[in-house]
């Protein structure tokens, strides 16, 4: 099969264009604090390991939340709440704390280089299940076309995404490349839904031998994924 000359290049974000850990793991300790502030009961009767533990419950529970994680921890908070017999009303001023955290991420090095270089040869897109903002990051001027879970209602690997969002950008799914961290989620996501994928392999892992998983093309950097677009363009 030839591969065509892509007309699009998609992106997942977190751990993609900036490690997420460090961020979500420093926004839960801000969080916390924040509740131990305006909703006391809340904060002592509960840790942030616990908090994690009962939102994990919610979700078995209630799967379809996986698509939007803002409404996963808003909801797994309104029980809390209610148990702790806290006021409810500090429900949306937390949330609000924890969105501000959450986008408190720094691009990898090669990231804010190269976006624009690969701007300038072909459009830039966005799936992500996440909530980071682009516009309060100061990101969104590189991407012409942004589609998450929570908005579509379905998470990645639903190659409804990925179809949906090519389809707004008006292209076909043979002539986009997506790009993300995840072998799961992004590479088999995006493959399923007659994408072209690129892995973004930052550490070397040979996890997609053992996962049984090939990328179109695996790239450690945003220097290699420049490198690998431009001999895509040549065809």
């Amino acid at each position: 099969m030839t591969s065509r000359r892509p007309l699009a290049l998609l992106f997942d974000l977190d751990d993609t264009l900036w490690p997420i850990g460090p961020v979500i793991a420093a926004a839960e300790v801000s969080w916390h604090a924040w509740l131990a502030a305006h909703a006391p009961r809340v904060a002592q009767a509960f840790s942030i390991a616990e908090l994690r533990v009962r939102r994990m419950a919610l979700l078995e529970r209630r799967p379809e939340l996986v698509a939007d994680l803002y409404q996963l921890r808003r909801e797994a908070l309104a029980e809390i709440f209610a148990e702790a017999g806290e006021d409810p009303v500090h429900i949306e001023g937390s949330m609000q704390h924890f969105a501000v955290q959450r986008n408190r991420v720094t691009p990898f090095d090669d990231v804010l280089p190269v976006l624009p270089l690969l701007q300038g040869m072909l459009r830039l897109g966005v799936i992500t299940n996440g909530n980071a903002d682009l516009e309060v990051i100061g990101m969104d001027h590189h991407f012409e076309y942004q589609l998450s879970s929570s908005t579509f209602g379905r998470a990645k690997p639903d190659p409804d995404i990925f179809r949906a969002a090519c389809e707004a950008m008006g292209v076909a799914p043979q002539d986009a490349v997506y790009v993300g961290d995840d072998l799961r989620l992004d590479v088999q996501g995006a493959q399923g839904a007659g994408l072209r994928a690129v892995w973004m392999n930052r550490h070397g892992s040979t996890a997609h031998l053992d996962a049984g998983v090939t990328p179109d093309a695996i790239c450690a950097t945003f220097d290699e994924l420049l490198a690998w677009i431009r001999g895509q363009m040549q065809h």
